[in-house]
């Protein structure tokens, strides 16, 4: 689970966010800046990084803020399941990226599968929505849900993309190196699960 400091930070800039987004008056605006610029000292002092950076990525949104959210393919092939090579961190997980404007989630994982992997392939099922912070992912500055959706294989070839170095098929008992900011050991193991039992509930948080 996430630190607390972090926790704290996060629930600082969005509560600074949205108040500067619907208030009117000036002495509130003023308190709501200096709550943000609290929440920037707190990321500061913990990880280093230069507060003009703080600023822009992680308080430098407007309107109410949201969650981010991070979709994520299964594709499976008889026991194993698709994961292409991150050229970001040389370490491997299932296809997937931010969502975009304007496409749905099944959109988006398809998109992704190609991008990163070459092949084509159709939405079928919603297997799990998860809140990262619940999660042993490594901390983050964003607060992310997880989509994970179903998809099978209807054409393409394997082949690199161009943020993946490689893409293959791996069976539960032979996973790589895994990029855990993006997916951890339990989660792929719960793609598995549902792979053996298509009839699991969806899960979620």
């Amino acid at each position: 689970m996430e630190p607390k400091w972090l926790e704290w930070a996060k629930q600082l800039q969005s509560m600074a966010q949205a108040g500067l987004a619907y208030s009117k008056d000036i002495y509130d605006i003023e308190r709501f800046e200096e709550i943000r610029k609290i929440s920037i000292d707190i990321m500061a002092h913990h990880t280093e990084i230069d507060k003009t950076i703080i600023k822009d990525v992680f308080a430098g949104d407007t309107g109410y803020a949201t969650p981010k959210v991070d979709i994520r393919a299964a594709v499976f092939k008889d026991q194993t399941i698709l994961m292409v090579k991150e050229k970001s961190d040389g370490r491997w997980a299932l296809p997937g990226g931010w969502a975009d404007i304007g496409l749905s989630p099944g959109e988006v994982a398809a998109k992704e599968v190609k991008e990163e992997s070459g092949l084509d392939v159709k939405p079928v099922r919603l297997l799990a929505v998860m809140d990262k912070k619940c999660h042993s992912h490594p901390p983050s500055a964003a607060h992310v849900y997880k989509i994970f959706i179903q998809c099978e294989i209807i054409g393409g070839r394997l082949q690199q993309g161009t943020e993946t170095s490689a893409a293959a098929f791996f069976a539960e008992t032979e996973l790589p190196p895994l990029s855990a900011p993006r997916n951890t050991k339990d989660q792929i193991e719960r793609m598995f699960t549902y792979l053996k039992h298509p009839q699991e509930p969806v899960y979620f948080d």
